[in-house]
C-alpha cells in the first residue's frame, strides 16, 4: 500500500468549487456526449466488458454518470431482475440522461440522483459493482481518498471497482505536455488531469486485481480493477 499523503501531495490541485463545475456541466450538457462518446468509447468498452464484467441481476453504480451512454450499457447488461444507479452533480446532465433512457425504453432499469460522489445518498453494502469513467480525476486531490472511501462504503464485501482515469503513470510525451498545460490554462474545457489512479486505489483499501495502461490520443489512461474483501 502506498504512502496516501504522498499521493495527495503530488496530485495537482483542482480550484474550481462545486457550484463552479456544476454550472460548467449544466452548460455543456446539451453537447457533453458528443465530445466524449467518440473519445471514450474504446476505453468505457473496455472497462465494462473486460474488467467490471456486469452480470444479470446487479445493482451497479455510476457516479459522473455525464450524458449517460454508459448508464445505457450497464442497464442492458443487468438486465430486468438487475438495475444501474447513476449519481452526477450537474441538473443538465441528469435532464439529458433522463431524455436518453426514456429514447432506449430503460427508464425502469435506471434510478438517477443529482448530488455528489463525495456523499453518496446509499446504504452501506448495497452495491454490486462501480463504475466510474473519467470522473474521479476531476475532484481536488484530497477529495479522490474521501470519494473512494465513500464507493467503498456503499459495496458488498466481494464487491468490485472500476476506474477509468486520465493517467499519470506511462510515457510522458509532448501530448501529455500539451494536455496539462491546456488543462492548467482551460480547466473549464480541459476538466480531467492526470492521476494515478490505481495508488489511489489501493490506498481506500481495495485489492488490485487488474491494471492496465492504454493510450488515447498519445495519452496514458488506465483502467483499474478493485475488490472489497470480506
Amino acid at each position: 500500500m502506498s504512502d496516501e499523503n504522498s499521493i495527495v501531495e503530488r496530485t495537482s490541485r483542482v480550484t474550481r468549487s462545486r457550484e463552479q463545475a456544476r454550472q460548467s456541466y449544466n452548460s455543456m450538457s446539451r453537447f457533453y456526449g458528443f465530445l466524449s462518446s467518440g473519445s471514450e468509447k474504446k476505453f468505457v468498452q473496455t472497462a465494462i466488458e473486460g474488467f467490471l464484467k456486469p452480470h444479470e441481476g446487479e445493482r451497479i453504480l455510476e457516479p459522473g454518470f455525464g450524458s449517460g451512454q454508459v448508464l445505457v450499457a450497464l442497464a442492458r447488461a443487468v438486465g430486468e431482475e438487475g438495475k444501474a444507479y447513476g449519481i452526477d452533480i450537474s441538473d443538465g446532465m441528469v435532464e439529458v440522461t433522463r431524455k436518453r433512457l426514456a429514447r432506449e425504453g430503460l427508464e425502469g432499469r435506471v434510478e438517477l440522483t443529482r448530488g455528489d460522489a463525495a456523499s453518496l445518498p446509499y446504504e452501506d453494502g448495497f452495491f454490486d459493482g462501480i463504475f466510474m469513467s473519467f470522473t474521479l480525476e476531476l475532484f481536488d486531490a484530497p477529495e479522490i481518498p474521501v470519494v473512494l472511501q465513500e464507493c467503498r462504503r456503499v459495496l458488498k464485501d466481494g464487491g468490485r471497482i472500476c476506474v477509468a482515469s486520465m493517467s499519470d503513470q506511462g510515457k510522458h510525451g509532448t501530448m501529455m505536455k500539451l494536455y496539462v498545460w491546456a488543462h492548467r490554462k482551460l480547466p473549464n474545457f480541459v476538466d480531467c488531469r492526470p492521476i494515478h489512479a490505481r495508488a489511489f486505489v489501493e490506498d481506500a483499501g481495495f485489492e488490485v486485481t487488474s491494471c492496465e495502461i492504454m493510450s488515447m490520443w498519445g495519452l496514458p489512461v488506465e483502467i483499474v480493477l478493485g475488490g472489497k474483501g470480506s
